[in-house]
C-alpha cells in the first residue's frame, strides 16, 4: 500500500485549461486556469 505523502507526490502537474501553461500551486488551488488567463482585465 502507498503512502499517503507520496502519493500527493506522484500526482501529475496542473495545467491551464485556456493557455497549458503549468498552474503554480497554491494552498487552496481547485480552479484549472492560470493566474495570467483569469486576470480581470482579460
Amino acid at each position: 500500500m502507498m503512502n499517503v505523502l507520496e502519493f500527493f507526490r506522484n500526482l501529475p502537474r496542473k495545467h491551464c485549461s485556456s493557455c497549458g501553461n503549468v498552474i503554480q500551486e497554491k494552498a487552496d488551488c481547485y480552479g484549472n486556469v492560470c493566474d495570467d488567463c483569469d486576470h480581470p482585465a482579460r
